[in-house]
């Protein structure tokens, strides 16, 4: 079958779901509208497919001239049709990638590139034994981390709309023949796309902490809880010996956690979030207890049950004379009142169905597992294990995954913020006048000294700073909600923008004078390990340095050995990629990898990394899989941890199924690449062109962006950042402080605002111009370079990853559109100048990736996303066309409500088509 054969279903169903969605603009907003709508986007679709044909310009008129001159009202009605049309397309994609995976199954073809199948079938194959496997997954940990996102479009009732729409979709999958049953899916289906099209894609107000912490929660009852446990028991059918699988598989979140920047999350937001999350664990398991009881309805009189069961049942307090002779209904009435008083105590909710009767609450999640392994065990007994297999092995592996706390939230704040509270707290208590007068070495010996003496530091009826008073109180908030839940529930205190061994002994202070770093048996306990987080370019280059003075420190050490020998280090993209351009980036991450893994050999410590990639490949978004696997050998040793953010949470997750893949994709890599057969050697040859590259794409990145008088102008002018700033789809500040400068700028909104602009320059700026004078200046010539980067691409999954992201960046640039962005640009010379470098570097990126991948177009090795592209530009462009219009509108001072409200349409619409914008 060829690929447009298996791609037809595809284009059916998003013609199918477009001309839904345009029977119900008929209908609700006229004839007329609809008709203007409909040529708008049949000229767009014309324009895509003729692209550098003989009637391009001809179509281009007639777009402009469609769109041009439209009212607000009619603009307001073409950019939500837009919008729509995009999310419905994604909705479609969706469905047939999962449609085309279960083909592949349906088919016996072999596992694909990413299953756990595939990664168990390929260790087996290189003689890793289950044993192995198992003994790794003891020590490791798999975690994504939720975080909240400045650019986060999506609302959740527009997601819940998707998911129907998604839903009675595959019920018409099924029925597929005309019908009574087919008819009433059809009609629930318009129902849907009607709620869709009267629902408000924006919100009134910004998001609050506690709405991103139940935005969060939501994909825990799409796709978290349910899928999760699938995974471990695919992992135990498919180890030998069918041992239970250890918990390595955790979720993490930043939200209610994070205050880098934020000054909104809080003591009472970490406590609120933990809340939360806990009430939905305990709501996931009383209901499966629930429905347990409904399943287990074995007899005394058919069965016999083991003495444990036995006594659970007498423990459990029934009473009832409907369930005397049916001991695992009646011990799961009492596991089903324990859990409800556990829930009330540690949330101070009560479940929506009573209990039956009043018992004492679980100490422990161990505990609740406990109860559930004695009913596994006494079913096995009375050849009832198959029951045992379904519903309950899944419940006691989510309570593993999952425990009371459901997610560990991460504490995270900048190292200026603890330094400047260390200070205060030095001060007023007359240890140290002025701490940060001193220099490195001084305050290292001020923190060691303190961190020695077993007094508190605080002095009471002291009055604190707002500042101080806030830290102090979230380490104080966080220590309390690990003596509720266990260590597991704030298991990390990350350290923004570490650059010195002091920046981590400051926390340290902030957790011992909080409960948090103790004494027991002469010995330091860390209940709050300490991560740096290294950001900028000069960070990564000095981590490795910063790191082995930490562990000469015998105390720091001691802590490490409090927490099993483990050093958890997390690594920026984003910061990194707006500091020194994409390629450096890159190469220095990669550098930074391998010199904290020699690290750790070196010291004896084990090492996990955390990696904070965003969606959009300036951010170190792309492929999972590839990324991981381009890791340098030892970096998944411990497991690895990785940031998930906004919509692309939303993308991977708000789907059962695509979220089950994405957490498979997590997983297989994971473990692939801490089993390589042979230990990869990267050639020396590759590391000396790289630092090159890395040195001339740095400086040709920083002349554009730091060093070009007015580009900032011209980047508020050609881009949608003021805008951007406005938008209600965040909690946080777009820049850390109330200024203009892109150094204080977030990266998030720097990428999302190029994203809008069709340009996305941090995700390839700076290659050709570096790849070019590196063919220019090679010794051995201008061929014999080029051959030696073609061997790097054919040879180095590092450096084939690079490339593969940017070409994929690349060809959702499109330069025409982002012509008209800087046309915004009031200063017509400072525009022509500074956009003609952008084209210029843009066309010797383009040349560059070419000749070294011998490609002649773009995405040529990714057929699937080049199809995906081109559904959803003739979609883009119009949003594009609009956005535009408004902008010099808005600039211009029509500034209502109605014309904000246009540019943010168009900002949510162009955000959901390219999906990882941000």
């Amino acid at each position: 079958m060829s690929q447009d054969d298996k791609d037809a279903r595809l284009g059916r169903e998003i013609q199918y779901l477009g001309r839904l969605l345009g029977d119900v603009i008929r209908d609700v907003n006229g004839a007329e509208n609809f008709e203007r709508i409909e040529q708008i986007r049949q000229t767009a679709v014309a324009l895509r497919r003729n692209a550098g044909g003989n009637d391009a310009t001809s179509l281009q008129r007639k777009l402009a001239n469609e769109l041009d001159g439209l009212s607000i009202e009619q603009t307001l009605a073409v950019a939500r049709a837009f919008s729509h049309f995009s999310l419905l397309a994604n909705i479609a994609e969706d469905r047939h990638q999962n449609r085309r995976r279960r083909a592949h199954r349906a088919a016996g073809s072999p596992p694909q590139l990413g299953s756990i199948r595939h990664a168990l079938d390929t260790l087996a194959q290189k003689a890793v034994s289950p044993l192995e496997i198992h003994d790794w997954l003891k020590n490791a940990c798999v975690s994504p981390v939720l975080t909240a996102h400045p650019t986060e479009v999506q609302r959740k009732t527009v997601l819940d709309c998707a998911r129907d729409i998604a839903r009675l979709m595959s019920q018409l999958e099924q029925d597929d023949q005309p019908g009574e049953e087919y008819a009433e899916a059809e009609i629930a289906l318009r129902r849907v796309v009607l709620q869709l099209w009267q629902t408000a894609m924006l919100r009134l107000s910004r998001l609050r902490v506690i709405d991103e912490i139940e935005n969060g929660l939501s994909f825990y009852r799409y796709t978290f809880l349910s899928e999760l446990p699938k995974i471990y028991l695919q992992i135990e059918r498919s180890l030998a010996g069918g041992q239970r699988v250890p918990p390595f598989f955790r979720m993490g979140s930043w939200i209610g956690g994070d205050r880098d920047g934020n000054p909104f999350v809080t003591a009472e937001s970490l406590d609120e979030a933990m809340r939360r999350q806990s009430s939905v664990a305990f709501e996931h398991y009383l209901f499966e207890v629930h429905r347990l009881g409904a399943e287990l309805s074995m007899s005394s009189r058919l069965v016999t049950p083991t003495a444990e069961l036995q006594a659970l049942a007498n423990d459990s307090g029934d009473v009832s004379a409907h369930r005397q002779d049916e001991p695992y209904r009646r011990a799961l009435i009492g596991v089903y009142a324990r859990l409800a008083a556990t829930m009330t105590a540690l949330t101070g909710a009560q479940p929506i169905r009573r209990p039956e009767v009043k018992l004492e609450p679980y100490p422990t999640p161990a505990a609740f597992r406990a109860d559930l392994d004695v009913i596994a065990v006494s079913l096995a007994t009375h050849a009832a294990a198959a029951l045992a297999d379904g519903r309950l092995a899944q419940l006691r592996y989510a309570v593993d995954i999952f425990g009371f706390h459901l997610a560990s939230i991460d504490l995270r704040q900048n190292s200026d913020v603890h330094e400047v509270v260390v200070a205060e707290l030095l001060q007023k208590a007359r240890v140290c006048t002025d701490y940060l007068a001193l220099d490195e070495a001084g305050r290292v010996a001020c923190l060691l000294m303190e961190l020695n003496n077993p007094r508190p530091l605080r002095v009471a009826g002291e009055n604190y700073s707002e500042i101080a008073t806030s830290e102090v109180g979230v380490f104080a908030a966080a220590h309390a909600v690990n003596s509720r839940l266990g260590n597991e529930a704030v298991p990390q205190a990350i350290i923004s923008k570490a650059q010195s061994v002091s920046d981590l002994l400051e926390v340290g202070l902030l957790l011992k004078e909080t409960g948090s770093l103790t004494m027991r048996d002469g010995k330091p306990a860390l209940g709050i390990a300490i991560v740096p987080l290294f950001e900028t370019i000069a960070d990564l280059r000095a981590c490795v340095d910063i790191m082995r003075a930490a562990f000469a420190l015998p105390a720091y050490r001691s802590w490490l050995q409090s927490q099993g020998g483990l050093q958890e280090i997390m690594l920026g993209y984003s910061d990194s990629n707006k500091d020194g351009g994409y390629t450096t980036a890159n190469w220095e991450l990669y550098r930074a990898q391998q010199g904290l893994v020699d690290l750790g050999v070196e010291s004896g410590i084990r090492l996990r990394l955390f990696h904070g990639r965003g969606g959009t490949v300036g951010r170190g978004g792309g492929p999972t899989f590839e990324a991981i696997l381009a890791q340098p050998d030892g970096c998944s040793s411990s497991g690895l941890r990785i940031t998930e953010q906004g919509e692309v949470i939303g993308a991977k997750y708000s789907d059962t199924e695509l979220g089950r893949r994405n957490f498979e994709t997590l997983v297989s890599a994971a473990l692939l690449s801490n089993f390589q057969q042979t230990g990869r050697r990267d050639e020396p040859g590759w590391w000396q062109v790289m630092d090159k590259l890395s040195v001339a794409a740095c400086a040709a990145y920083r002349k554009l962006v730091y060093d070009t008088p007015d580009f900032v102008t011209f980047f508020r002018a050609a881009t949608p950042i003021g805008e951007i700033a406005g938008l209600n789809i965040g909690s946080r500040p777009a820049s850390r402080k109330p200024s203009q400068s892109i150094a204080d700028l977030r990266a998030i909104p720097w990428v999302f605002s190029w994203s809008q602009a069709r340009l996305s320059i941090p995700g390839w700026y700076g290659f050709g111009s570096a790849v070019e004078q590196w063919l220019s200046e090679s010794q051995g010539g201008r061929e014999a370079a080029l051959t030696q980067l073609r061997n790097m691409y054919a040879q180095w999954p590092f450096f084939r990853t690079v490339l593969a992201n940017m070409d994929m960046v690349l060809a959702k640039t499109d330069l025409t559109i982002a012509a008209r962005y800087a046309g915004l640009v009031p200063d017509r010379e400072l525009a022509d100048r500074i956009f003609g470098e952008i084209k210029a570097e843009w066309q010797r990126t383009v040349d560059c990736l070419r000749a070294i991948t011998g490609t002649t177009s773009f995405l040529e090795d990714n057929p699937a996303l080049a199809r995906s592209i081109r559904n959803r530009f003739p979609y883009l462009d119009p949003l594009n066309h609009l956005q535009i219009d408004l902008l010099r509108r808005y600039r211009a001072g029509q500034t209502d409500e109605r014309t904000k409200r246009a540019i943010h349409l168009t900002i949510n619409g162009l955000a959901a088509g390219l999906r990882n914008s941000g």
